[in-house]
């Protein structure tokens, strides 16, 4: 059932026909969600990454509408509206990444009493691109894929903090305080205390500027580092994908030569691996590809627009 949901619009600079609702999970979650419905040639299943919410994506969903695609959004369990799983609201949390799987499903349902066109398509950021991976393996109904600097491996520095990270976040998984912040991860949301000169998410600095100045209108929407469960989660599973063949699913993967919040390695070897996958590799990019330079952007929305394309009339 969808009840009514605070959607920044003005702030999210998206479609003006944009409307959010609350959803429920099979395990009781409220999740928000919102709804761009501003085509008939099917509908964009927009996942997002971590410390995201669904504001950030408003201008994208602006560059399906003008294609001629609808666009759905969430905010995933612990973080932008949604429900936080912590008494302390800063700390980014997950009991089973699995648990995020509940999450695509609420989404499913939504699309469905929504009566949002078909067929779906699917674009991942980050985490959003672990989740997304995962729902393609167990059958997300999508025609197409395109992933934006997926979060298929963490970028460790120096690279023996994998190893550590693997250690202490085992150790503090089934103890109370793995709910706690990870070791050495950020207190502070990560727009509002790094500068833009040392950033290591965009080259544009009008957009960079934006994600801070959205944290600080609605501080609602902040979080900051993961906790030392959610860390050993994301390591698990991300290992559990590694070792999968690839899905039998047409997709673009883009990854910025200037990466350094994901694995890289992680990213070529997969895409090396999926016979109907593409890598395009975005000179000088950072992590966000979708709030990258204005060419950046163009060469994510015009490709992705091109597979969409090549698969909307099979529904």
């Amino acid at each position: 059932m969808l009840s009514s949901a605070p959607l920044y619009k003005k702030m999210a600079r998206g479609p003006k026909k944009g409307e959010a609702y609350w959803i429920r999970t099979q395990d009781n979650i409220r999740l928000r969600i919102a709804a761009w419905k501003t085509g008939n040639k099917g509908t964009v299943l927009l996942f997002p990454g971590r410390t995201e919410y669904i504001e950030k994506y408003g201008l994208s969903a602006q560059e399906f509408g003008a294609m001629g695609y609808s666009t759905l959004c969430v905010d995933w369990r612990g973080q932008g509206l949604s429900d936080r799983l912590l008494p302390d609201r800063n700390v980014g949390h997950v009991y089973l990444f699995s648990d995020y799987q509940m999450d695509v499903a609420a989404v499913l349902e939504a699309a469905k009493t929504l009566s949002l066109p078909k067929p779906l398509f699917l674009v991942a950021h980050s985490m959003g691109g672990c989740i997304g991976l995962r729902a393609i393996m167990e059958g997300l109904p999508v025609k197409a894929a395109s992933f934006s600097a997926p979060m298929w491996g963490i970028k460790f520095n120096p690279p023996i903090m994998r190893v550590v990270a693997w250690i202490l976040s085992t150790l503090l998984h089934p103890l109370k305080i793995g709910r706690a912040i990870a070791p050495g991860a950020d207190t502070v949301p990560y727009t509002i205390h790094e500068n833009f000169e040392s950033n290591g998410l965009s080259r544009d600095a009008g957009e960079f500027a934006v994600m801070g100045q959205h944290l600080r209108v609605v501080p609602d929407l902040c979080l900051s580092g993961p906790s030392s469960r959610w860390l050993n989660e994301a390591l698990r599973e991300m290992l559990r994908l590694h070792k999968k063949p690839s899905p039998n699913l047409p997709s673009l993967c883009f990854m910025g030569t200037s990466e350094t919040t994901v694995n890289k390695t992680r990213i070529i070897n997969r895409m090396a691996r999926w016979d109907n996958g593409n890598l395009t590799v975005c000179n000088g990019a950072k992590h966000e590809i979708m709030m990258e330079l204005p060419h950046i952007r163009e060469q994510f929305y015009t490709k992705t627009g091109q597979l969409f394309e090549a698969h909307s009339d099979k529904a």
